[in-house]
């Protein structure tokens, strides 16, 4: 099977997380020298194939096969792939299908390396994403499996292919701040206690402010403000309390605790209450890290350009490997069109990405 019929095949799987709808035997049979683990836990798939052809370095190859749903808007079947003008339409077309068909094709035609080769594969990337590449790794931690460096498919060229990779990714905390206040009549104010003007005492001073200075890698933490409600809808009652959410994007120069520090810096004299929940954690491989030299060296080698390296966009399973201390970079195909309708991607695109991943397993050092 060549490559792009792969690409149309893993296209035409319905795998609306978390339904892999039988791609996952697919892989394991297309893979077939490849040994097993096979996990399914909560109704989400896990695949873990690997072969060993020295003793050397353990580089896996990391992606997932779930897709969002395709929602309205299509010209075509989103799970029949549709060739125009060059490309390839279908659900899952750059997120991610194009980048496992392309690291398949290139784990399947390896001849030799020196170590061995693994690919990662989850069906709950797109979801909750508790029970995918998380709970996996921790399954080879426990077998002492754990890669020493990994890709992950994900797209992330911007004006064309081969532009970026990403060598590290944002952490995410969301916030929910309550104020609370005293009910009571409009005409009456010294009577009450209004939440709403308490705080739009203090939120210039929070909304959109940049929490650090950031670095060459990473733009500066932001405190963006999501929401604010309060009151019943009336205009004769001042409310009792005020609901305000937020979300950082944070790098590694911001944690949770300074984010709790800041809110109480500014509301230390008020009755609040505060909860942060952190979904994501900020990690930065280095430049200078062989996978990622090895990247690079491959994407010049085949497109001819020298790919920026950027942490932006929002979070990653490569943020899993990074816990485990993993050294992980991310490559694939251009993004434009990822969780929109019509999604597609070039074949072009696809045909070189395999050849990148096939030139970085030959060239690995």
């Amino acid at each position: 099977m060549d490559l792009i019929n792969l690409f149309k095949k893993l296209l035409s799987f319905k795998s609306i997380t978390p339904n892999d709808d039988g791609a996952m035997e697919f892989i394991k049979n297309y893979l077939n020298d490849f040994k097993v683990i096979e996990i399914e836990k909560e109704g989400v798939k896990n695949l873990f194939l690997y072969k060993k052809f020295a003793d050397g370095d353990h580089l896996c190859f990391a992606g997932h096969i779930d897709v969002v749903p395709p929602g309205d808007g299509w010209k075509t079947d989103p799970f029949t792939p549709t060739e125009k003008d060059g490309f390839i339409y279908a659900r899952g077309a750059q997120d991610m299908k194009s980048g496992v068909a392309a690291f398949l094709y290139a784990l399947k035609n390896a001849k030799n390396f020196n170590g061995t080769l693994s690919t990662l594969i989850t069906s709950d990337e797109e979801g909750d994403a508790i029970y995918g590449t998380k709970y996996m790794l921790e399954i080879l931690k426990e077998k002492n499996m754990l890669p020493d460096f990994a890709i992950v498919a994900e797209p992330t060229c911007e004006k064309e292919f081969g532009d970026t990779i990403k060598i590290g990714r944002r952490g995410s905390i969301n916030g929910v701040l309550k104020k609370i206040g005293l009910q009571g009549h409009a005409a009456y104010p010294e009577k009450s206690i209004n939440p709403i003007h308490k705080v739009a005492q203090v939120l210039h001073k929070i909304a959109g402010v940049d929490l650090d200075s950031g670095d060459e890698y990473f733009a500066p933490s932001k405190f963006v403000v999501t929401d604010i409600r309060a009151g019943m809808e009336v205009t004769n009652v001042t409310p009792g309390e005020l609901k305000m959410m937020f979300n950082v994007r944070n790098n590694t120069h911001t944690t949770k605790e300074d984010i709790e520090k800041f809110i109480h810096k500014y509301f230390k004299d008020m009755n609040y209450t505060l909860e942060l929940k952190q979904s994501a954690k900020p990690f930065i491989t280095s430049p200078n890290t062989k996978v990622v030299k090895n990247l690079d060296k491959s994407i010049q080698k085949i497109t001819g350009l020298i790919p920026k390296h950027s942490t932006a966009g929002g979070t990653s399973d490569a943020r899993f490997f990074a816990e485990y201390g993993v050294k992980v970079v991310e490559f694939g195909v251009k993004n434009d069109t990822i969780h929109a309708p019509n999604e597609r991607t070039s074949k072009d695109e696809v045909i070189k990405l395999s050849q990148v991943f096939e030139n970085v397993i030959k060239e690995w050092n």
